[in-house]
């Protein structure tokens, strides 16, 4: 295994987010022409033993090949919910249309800005059964709903553009952290806190299961963080504090593994906290970015 592309210093230790860094990168996605967008999202104080005071990113980016940003909403050092301004920006995804839906965690809100940097449309209700708890993804659907792990409020919600809930599901998930909708109408949900990715038929009963903890030499607790169904039927998971992304088939068996579970790095063969995995150019069950 060969690391082929990269963005950022790889150095835990300056802080700096910058033209060419990013802190606390929760999300990479690959777009099209080999633009790839980033959310940096920073560092808390106390979070890293490497960086005890943490950091302020806070920007989403689109980076080229070379590592040159070409775009970019929000402001490293700042943080806020005015204009061009985020406060933990956790996810983002292109749209068909090119206006990016940003996941806003920390204003609790879901944003879609435009190439011009204009906000077009924002959920996130202050009170009543509607309003957000820190989510950590969302999803353009096809029926053009939007698809939200609430992770503050351990469930997956589904909305309309003018804000209803349609769908919803909660039963035993501690924090909610990533949802898809598969092609046959299921949905795949990442359960950090109980440390499993399942997969619920539109009836809500649980067709699919899986526990990254139960590995040998296992975090108790290492919070996976997202799972993608691939196209071939396999799922990738980014397990989190096991420092390691990973394939499993469909009978559970682990046919793909990058970094050591357990033993966090950045030198070859390591990972440090993966929050995030895709196949490069596989979009099943997700929005998918102009020209894919």
């Amino acid at each position: 295994m060969k690391i082929v592309w990269s963005f950022g210093t790889g150095d835990p230790t300056n802080g700096i987010p910058g033209l060419h860094s990013v802190i606390g990168s929760n999300w990479a996605e690959r777009l099209s022409d080999g633009l790839t967008v980033i959310a940096g999202t920073g560092i808390s104080a106390g979070a890293s033993a490497q960086l005890p005071a943490g950091a302020v990113d806070n920007r989403v980016i689109v980076v080229d090949q070379a590592g040159n940003i070409v775009w970019q909403y929000g402001k490293a050092g700042v943080t806020g919910s005015g204009p061009n301004e985020l406060n933990v920006p956790v996810t983002v995804i292109q749209l068909p249309n090119f206006d990016f839906l940003i996941t806003d965690q920390g204003n609790n809100r879901i944003i879609e800005v435009n190439l011009f940097k204009q906000i077009v449309w924002s959920y996130g209700p202050s009170s009543g059964p509607g309003a957000l708890n820190s989510p950590n993804n969302a999803e353009l659907l096809s029926n053009g709903h939007i698809l939200i792990a609430d992770e503050g409020n351990n469930r997956v919600i589904e909305i309309t553009r003018a804000g209803n809930i349609v769908g919803q599901y909660s039963a035993g998930i501690n924090l909610a952290a990533f949802a898809s909708r598969l092609p046959n109408g299921e949905t795949l949900i990442t359960d950090s806190g109980n440390a499993r990715i399942f997969e619920i038929t539109e009836n809500k009963h649980i067709e699919f299961q899986y526990f990254t903890n139960k590995a040998p030499d296992s975090n108790p607790n290492p919070l996976p963080t997202n799972a993608v169904r691939l196209q071939n039927g396999n799922t990738i998971i980014a397990d989190q504090f096991n420092n390691r992304v990973f394939i499993i088939n469909y009978d559970k068996q682990i046919i793909w593994q990058y970094g050591k579970i357990n033993v966090a790095g950045n030198t070859k063969g390591l990972l440090n906290a993966p929050y995030t995995a895709f196949v490069i150019g596989d979009y099943t069950g997700q929005t998918s970015p102009p020209d894919f």
